[in-house]
């Protein structure tokens, strides 16, 4: 029996696949999508993933005015900012960001999803958030991805 066919096989920035997919976030749930964004982004649906590198996918979520929160959590649901000043503290529900910066909603939602450190950092890098349709990513031949079939 050959034995080095059983070594572990460490992927790194050099040596990593990545594609790019896109997703429709039309009508789909905001923390169910961005788990799966999330997991694909970090690379665990892989079964070279390496935990101390980025070896996820890019990603492009389009529609993402369109995304539904459940039950009372577009109007309960509260994000606190502070503006640095004294008594700055702001709040605001999804439905403001909705009204102003909806691709806000979904970034923050995979952002809380990811690892809180530099790697984390690098890998919502490779997301990209739209609104509406249309995106600038072309040139990279994205495919189509439906969060339906992804396991």
């Amino acid at each position: 029996m050959d034995s080095l066919s059983y070594r572990t096989v460490s992927i790194n920035a050099a040596n990593a696949d990545k594609r790019w997919y896109v997703i429709d976030a039309n009508d789909e749930v905001l923390g169910r999508l961005a788990s799966q964004v999330a997991k694909i982004l970090r690379g665990k649906n892989k079964p070279s993933f390496t935990p101390n590198a980025d070896c996820g996918d890019n990603i492009i979520i389009i529609n993402a005015e369109k995304v539904k929160l459940t039950g009372k959590k577009m109007h309960d649901k509260v994000y606190v900012r502070h503006t640095g000043y004294p008594g700055g503290q702001r709040f605001a529900t999804p439905l403001d960001y909705l009204a102003k910066r909806p691709e806000f909603l979904v970034m923050k939602a995979v952002k809380g999803m990811l690892p809180k450190n530099r790697l984390g950092s690098q890998m919502l890098r490779n997301l990209r958030v739209y609104v509406g349709p249309e995106h600038n990513q072309e040139a990279q031949q994205p495919i189509e991805l439906k969060l339906k079939e992804i396991k």
